[in-house]
C-alpha cells in the first residue's frame, strides 16, 4: 500500500457524535471492523483509513441531522456511494462518520415529455436504465462500473459515451444537497437552462463531497436511438489507431463511443471474454441514429481506417454481438488482472487535447516498457482520455516505487501537453500534488471556497486540496 497522510483526530468529538447517532439510528449505525474497513477502502493502492462508524440514512432530512451533529462536534463526515472510486476518495484520514447512501435508492420521478428524471443518490446507473427502458429513454453516462449516480456526480464521472453525450456536468440539471452546516439547499429546478446567479450545481459536481453531500439529482435523459451499430477495427500500432481517431473526430463523424485497447488489453479480452480478435491495437466504436444513418457512419469510419492500415474491420447491428463486445470492454479490469495472476491492478488516467493523443499514448507505452512495468492500456480516446492499468506485485518495494514514479511522470506529461492529470477518476488523495501543478494559483481560490463553506473542514477532509 502507498502510505496516506493521517490528519489529527478529534477523539472527544468522535465519541460524542457516535453516541448521539447510535441513539438516533440504532442498527443503522455500525462500528464493526469489517464494515469500517469496507467504507475506508476502494480500488486503490492507497492505505486504508477507516471511519469510526458507518451510518445508513433513508432521507435528506436524516443526512441533514447527521451533518448537523458532526458540525456541532467538529467531526469529519464522508459520503459513500458504491465504493468504485479509484483515488482514495472515501478514506477517513481523520476518522469520523461514513454516510452510506445506498439505501437512498429511489427513482422519485420521470418526466418523459421533458426528457428528465429525479433520483436519490444511491440509485445506480444500471438500475436507472432498467427503470427507464420501457419508456424508450436512457441515461447515457457510463463509467463502466455500476456506480451510484450521487458518486458519479461527486467525481464528475464520464465514460464510454462521453464523446457524444458529455460528462456528468453536462447531464445534471440541478441538485439537492446538504451543506457543511446541515442546511438543505436546492441548486436549481427542471428548466433546461438558467441564468439565475452562481452555478452551484457545477460547483458541487466534481467537489468529491468536500463541499456538501448530494441527496437528490435531476438528470437529463436521452431517447433510445432508433438504431445502434457497433464496429471494430484492428491497427498495426497504437499510433495508427490514435491517428484514425483524430481523423474520425475531425471529419465530423458523430460517434457515440470510440474506445482504444492496446495489444495487451486485446490479449486479455480474448482470454477472459472468449473472443478471437487479432492481438494488435483495436478500436471499438458505436454509432447511434436512424438505421441508414448508423450504417452510413460505420461505413465512413471503415473508409477512414484504410488510410491508417486498419484491418479486420467489421460492423454489426445485432444486439447480442454488440453486447458481447461492450461487455468485454467493461470487463477489462478483471481481464487484465489475469495477465499477471496475484498482481494488484493500479488504474490511473489522464486526458489530453485530441491532437496530442497519439504522441501521449505512444510515449506512455514506451515509458512503461522502459521501466519494466506491465501496463495494459484502454481509453475513451474520442475525447483524449485514456487509462493505464499497472499490474504490480505490492510486496516488491522496487516495483511499487517504479509504479509511483510512472504515475507521476504520466501526470506531468499530460499537464505539459495542456491536458489534465485526471479525465474522470478525480483527485481524491492520490492526485493532490498534481492539481497544484495543473492549476497553479487557481487552487488557492478553490481553498478559499472550501474555507468559506466548510470552515471546520469536516466535509471529506484530506481530499483534493493540500492539507491546511
Amino acid at each position: 500500500m502507498v502510505q496516506a497522510v493521517a490528519l489529527p483526530r478529534n477523539e472527544v468529538g468522535i465519541e460524542a457524535t457516535v453516541g448521539i447517532l447510535k441513539q438516533k439510528f440504532g442498527d443503522r449505525l455500525q462500528t464493526g471492523q469489517a464494515i469500517r474497513e469496507q467504507h475506508g477502502h476502494t480500488t486503490t493502492w492507497i492505505e486504508n483509513q477507516l471511519p469510526d462508524a458507518v451510518v445508513f440514512p433513508h432521507s435528506t432530512q436524516e443526512v441533514s441531522e447527521i451533518v448537523k451533529t458532526c458540525a456541532t462536534h467538529k467531526v469529519p463526515v464522508i459520503a459513500f456511494g458504491t465504493g468504485t472510486s479509484l483515488e482514495g476518495h472515501v478514506n477517513a484520514p481523520a476518522g469520523g462518520i461514513s454516510v452510506d447512501l445506498t439505501q437512498m435508492n429511489k427513482v422519485l420521478g420521470v418526466n418523459p415529455g421533458d426528457l428528465d428524471c429525479v433520483v436519490q443518490p444511491g440509485v445506480t446507473r444500471e438500475d436507472l436504465n432498467s427503470h427507464l427502458r420501457d419508456q424508450g429513454l436512457f441515461f447515457p453516462i457510463d463509467p463502466g462500473a455500476n456506480a451510484s449516480l450521487g458518486g458519479m456526480a461527486a467525481t464528475r464521472a464520464s465514460g464510454t459515451n462521453a464523446v457524444r453525450y458529455g460528462t456528468m456536468k453536462d447531464n445534471v440539471l440541478s441538485l439537492e444537497a446538504v451543506m457543511p452546516d446541515g442546511q438543505i439547499i436546492r441548486t436549481g429546478h427542471r428548466a433546461k437552462k438558467s441564468s439565475a446567479g452562481y452555478d452551484l450545481t457545477r460547483l458541487l459536481i466534481g467537489a468529491e463531497g468536500t463541499l456538501g453531500i448530494i441527496t437528490e439529482l435531476t438528470l437529463r435523459l436521452q431517447g433510445i436511438p432508433e438504431a445502434i451499430t457497433s464496429a471494430r477495427c484492428s491497427f498495426p500500432t497504437v499510433d495508427a489507431a490514435c491517428q484514425a481517431v483524430m481523423m474520425t473526430i475531425q471529419y465530423g463523424v458523430p460517434v457515440a463511443r470510440i474506445e482504444l485497447l492496446d495489444e495487451m488489453s486485446v490479449r486479455a479480452a480474448n482470454a477472459y471474454s472468449g473472443l478471437s480478435l487479432p492481438e494488435t491495437p483495436l478500436l471499438l466504436l458505436e454509432f447511434h441514429g436512424s438505421e441508414s444513418g448508423a450504417i452510413e457512419q460505420a461505413e465512413t469510419f471503415g473508409q477512414i481506417t484504410e488510410e491508417f492500415g486498419g484491418t479486420d474491420f467489421a460492423a454489426t447491428s445485432t444486439t447480442e454481438e454488440r453486447n458481447k463486445l461492450w461487455q468485454a470492454r467493461h470487463d477489462m479490469y478483471w481481464a487484465c488482472l489475469q495477465l499477471r495472476p496475484g498482481a494488484r491492478g493500479i488504474s490511473t488516467d489522464v486526458c489530453v487535447p485530441i491532437s496530442r493523443l497519439a504522441e501521449c499514448v505512444t510515449a506512455t507505452q514506451n515509458k512503461a516498457q522502459e521501466m519494466g512495468l506491465m501496463a495494459p492500456m484502454v481509453g475513451h480516446v474520442g475525447d483524449g482520455n485514456f487509462h493505464s492499468l499497472l499490474l504490480i506485485d505490492m510486496q516488491n518495494e522496487d516495483e511499487v516505487s517504479k509504479a509511483d514514479e510512472f504515475v507521476g511522470w504520466l501526470n506531468d506529461l499530460a499537464i505539459s501537453m495542456e491536458g489534465t492529470c485526471t479525465g474522470e477518476h478525480g483527485i481524491g488523495q492520490g492526485k493532490r500534488p498534481y492539481l497544484v501543478r495543473e492549476l497553479g494559483p487557481g487552487v488557492k481560490y478553490m481553498a478559499a471556497i472550501k474555507a468559506a463553506l466548510d470552515p471546520d473542514n469536516i466535509m471529506n477532509p484530506g481530499k483534493i486540496l493540500p492539507n491546511p
